[in-house]
Formats: structure tokens, sequence, C-alpha cells
């Protein structure tokens, strides 16, 4: 299998477990499950299919890494949904088409939000092939990803960053809980679903994952500046306009561009350890990097 063949295939594979795991159109409140629905629709599926991915080297099911994956995309749907409100980013772009809020209205998209984050826990305790000291465990790895010591708490750091002079490391810090955190719990998580990696190779995981979660942030911050609004699929230069420290403006676009390469080379050296079996999570890497070209 090529790695366009089993991304689509693992890409379908996670369309379905949304599908399975939202609530349909046809339930009360049915404006409140559509605009759930309308959020979710779209999007790369970068944390879904690194789920996927490092689940695979340990052996985990696919019924195990559709409810894991499936609970991942809501809490980071939950996360963009709430981040375009006015109250914080107030964008009225994502994923090529109008944000939640501006589709439906404030009080609409705050409650996608709530219903999401709760679904996806919802999702990581049905009846999916989980053993229940796996749920516990994935849940715990959500719920630290997701909050406060996570991405809430790097959106915090972000709103109080506007119009600052953040030092490499304070932007790092930020980073690493904004956007790495959720995608380090995706790997994580994913090889949780299977046989319990050892300290070793888990310290692998996330130092892989680390590096990956990274560069996804590095790139967005070229991409905002050197892309359109219509490739991006949201406003192109807000970041500049909202007087947001990135790592282009911090360290200049050249110096962000040799970071991205260095750190798809710190991911391919922490699957070192896994040889050949780790091919897709290499892939991944490569597929975050070569982004930004």
């Amino acid at each position: 299998m090529t790695f366009d063949q089993w991304m689509r295939a693992s890409l379908d594979r996670v369309e379905t477990a949304l599908e399975h795991y939202l609530p349909g159109t046809d339930v009360a409140p049915t404006k409140l499950h559509e605009a759930m629905r309308y959020a979710v629709l779209g999007g790369k599926r970068v944390r879904p299919l690194l789920c996927h991915a490092a689940g695979e080297l340990t052996g985990a099911g696919s019924q195990q890494l559709e409810a894991a994956s499936a609970a991942l995309e809501m809490i980071h749907v939950y996360s963009l949904v709430h981040d375009d409100m006015p109250a914080m980013d107030n964008d009225d772009l994502r994923r090529g088409k109008p944000t939640v809020h501006v589709q439906y209205d404030e009080a609409t998209a705050l409650l996608v939000g709530d219903a999401l984050q709760s679904q996806a826990f919802v999702a990581l305790t049905a009846d999916n092939g989980l053993s229940a000291a796996q749920q516990a465990s994935l849940t715990r790895e959500l719920a630290l990803a997701s909050g406060s010591v996570g991405m809430a708490g790097g959106q915090a750091i972000d709103l109080e960053s506007v119009g600052r002079k953040l030092t490499r490391p304070e932007l790092e810090t930020m980073h690493r809980k904004k956007t790495g955190a959720l995608l380090c719990a995706a790997v994580r998580m994913g090889a949780l679903c299977g046989e319990e990696p050892d300290a070793a190779a888990m310290s692998a995981l996330d130092a892989y994952a680390a590096a990956v979660g990274l560069a996804f942030q590095v790139v967005d911050d070229i991409l905002d500046v050197t892309a359109d609004s219509a490739t991006l699929g949201k406003t192109a230069g807000k970041d500049a306009k909202d007087d947001k420290p990135t790592y282009v403006s911090i360290i200049g676009l050249d110096a962000s561009h040799e970071l991205v390469a260095q750190l798809g080379r710190d991911a391919h050296a922490a699957l070192a350890p896994f040889g050949p079996r780790a091919g897709w999570l290499g892939e991944l890497a490569d597929l975050v990097v070569n982004l930004v070209h």
C-alpha cells in the first residue's frame, strides 16, 4: 500500500467514525446538531492520521482507533470554533467557508464548541472496543492535552501576547501548548489503543510528536505570510495584522524555513528505534514539513 492509499483509507475511516459519533440532524436540538456537523466538515485531519499511524505500531484495532481519532478531531474543531469567535481571534473564514458564528450566530457557535468537547468524551467511553483501562487512559490524555496545561492554556498565552515581543523560548512554550499538546496526544492515544508501549518507546514517540507539533505551527506561521486566503482556507496575513508574535516575526522567514527542515529531521531521528514499522509516521512528518513548498 502506498502512503496516499493508506492515508485515503484512514481518512475514510475517520469520516465514518465522525458520522457515527456525531448526533444526527434529525435529533433535537436540530440546529445545534446541524451546526456541529457543519463545523466538523472539511479539514486536513492531521491529528486523526497521526493517531492511526501510531496505533499501527502497537497493533491497535480499527474500531479503537476510530473512536480515538473522532474524539481528537472533535476537540480540535471545538477549539477552532471558539478561537474564531469575536472574543478571541474574531475570524470569519475557516476551512474555506464562513466560520460557525458567521454562518449561524455567536450563541450557537459557543454551544457547538461546548457540545463537541462533551461529545469527544462520549466517543471515548462508548462501546468502542477499548478496555475500561484504555478508556480511562485515553480520556486522561485528551483532557490534559486540551485543558489549562495544554491547548486552552496555550490559547490564553496567545491572547495575552498580542502586541508584545515574546522571546523565542516564550513563543515555543505557547505553541507547544496551543498546538503541540493535542498533536502529541494524538500520537500517544493512537499508541495506547493497542498494546501499551514501554517507557523507551513512548519517549521516542513523544520526541517525534514534539518535533512534528512544533513544525506544524512554524509552517502555519510561514503560510500566514506566504499563502493567500483561498489556499489557506482561512484569512491570510491575520497574525501580522493583529500584531501577534510568530516565528516569522521573531526569527524571520528564512530561519523559519530552516527550523521546519530541522524539526523534520528531528522527527525522523526519533522514529529510528522503530525501523520500517514507523513508515507512516515518517511520511506524515514529511507531509507537514512539505506544506510550505
